[in-house]
């Protein structure tokens, strides 16, 4: 995909038409745009803060951070970022690509929602971070101008994205709520799943089989 916003390229090589593609085949419009945002969004973050990064690598850390939510890469068990993470780690490892860069990704993808750690880490798992909080949350807002803001938009356009990325969230993860616990996304399943009550650490703490 040749693409530039401000001085940002959507990366074209082969490895990441071929994560597109991925995405194409198993997200829909919704995570397809948000994950481009996403990227853009982080991206123009680094290149304003003076961060140097690996682009391909940012941008295939953005493709699959969401394809845990779908049926395809969804597990019985496991958090859906974990299983987005484990699905990069698959497909970088069928081309061969180096430990080092994988680990980033995976890094990426499994820390996106985990406030207070992913910023803190190498410049790909931290972009991501803030492109996600950027484009759910608005976090950080007027550090992009908005001639940026808008040409990302337009190009990768939001469709009620506040009000249908709650229920996307909920749909990819809500056979399994426990996985939710400690994280960020309980509040989806407090909010959107009949009947759920989230776990409470401190009922865990004082209700556990110590005998004290």
């Amino acid at each position: 995909m040749s693409l530039s916003i401000g001085h940002v390229k959507i990366p074209d090589s082969a490895l990441a038409r071929q994560a597109a593609e991925l995405l194409r085949d198993h997200g829909d419009d919704l995570l397809w745009n948000h994950s481009h945002r996403v990227y853009l969004f982080g991206a123009v973050q680094g290149e304003q803060a003076g961060i140097t990064y690996d682009a391909e690598l940012l941008y295939i850390s953005a493709l699959f951070h969401d394809l845990g939510l779908t049926n395809h890469f969804s597990s019985p068990d496991k958090r859906f970022e974990v299983d987005g993470a484990n699905a990069a780690r698959k497909f970088l490892e069928s081309h061969q690509v180096p430990e080092e860069s994988i680990r980033r990704v995976w890094d990426a993808v499994a820390l996106h929602t985990t406030i207070g750690i992913a910023q803190y880490k190498e410049p790909e798992v931290a972009l991501i971070y803030s492109g996600v909080g950027y484009d759910v949350m608005g976090e950080n807002f007027d550090v992009i101008t908005p001639e940026i803001r808008e040409q990302i938009v337009t190009a990768f356009p939001r469709n009620q994205f506040k009000s249908k990325i709650l229920n996307a969230f909920l749909e990819g993860f809500k056979h399994k709520p426990e996985t939710t616990f400690g994280n960020i996304k309980s509040d989806v399943c407090e909010r959107l799943l009949p009947g759920y009550k989230r776990p409470n650490f401190c009922d865990l703490v004082l209700h556990s089989h110590w005998d004290e």
